[in-house]
């Protein structure tokens, strides 16, 4: 009986968190509830295609850059500049723990994403919306979902 109780309880601590990967039309639903549809004059298209070209709609994706800083989550945020991780000298200018832009619920990697389009002057951040997405016909991002 005690093997199968350490059993258990090893069980629940090598236990891996799945990521949340959403699908274009779930995410748009949610960005367009959040107001993200012509936030400072960009569509939901260009959300959707962001999103898709910086996580792939993973929501726990993790990229370490070269300069030690990391960035998180849906929308890949870094660290060193907009959420704290660990280091106290970090900007955190978003006024949040790196690890809430890597859980299922976007609230708070959307009010930052939101921040840093505000703040920076439109979604030149994001490299893969440079690359994939400014400048294009973004609706076909959004065909086919019900979105209000």
């Amino acid at each position: 009986m005690k093997a199968a109780g350490i059993l258990a309880l090893m069980g629940c601590l090598f236990t891996v968190i799945e990521p949340k990967i959403y699908t274009r039309c779930k995410l748009a639903k949610i960005f367009s509830r959040a107001s993200l549809d012509n936030y400072r004059g960009f569509s939901l298209g260009n959300w959707i295609c962001m999103a898709y070209y910086e996580s792939h709609y993973n929501t726990t994706a993790q990229t370490q850059l070269e300069d030690g800083s990391t960035d998180y989550g849906i929308f890949q945020i870094n660290s060193d500049t907009w959420c704290r991780h660990a280091k106290l000298q970090e900007k955190n200018r978003c006024h949040v723990a790196c690890s809430a832009l890597i859980t299922d619920d976007l609230t708070d990697a959307i009010i930052c994403a939101k921040k840093i389009v505000k703040e920076t002057g439109g979604m030149n951040y994001w490299q893969g919306w440079k690359k994939n997405c400014e400048g294009r016909d973004l609706s076909e991002w959004k065909k086919g979902c019900e979105v209000s």
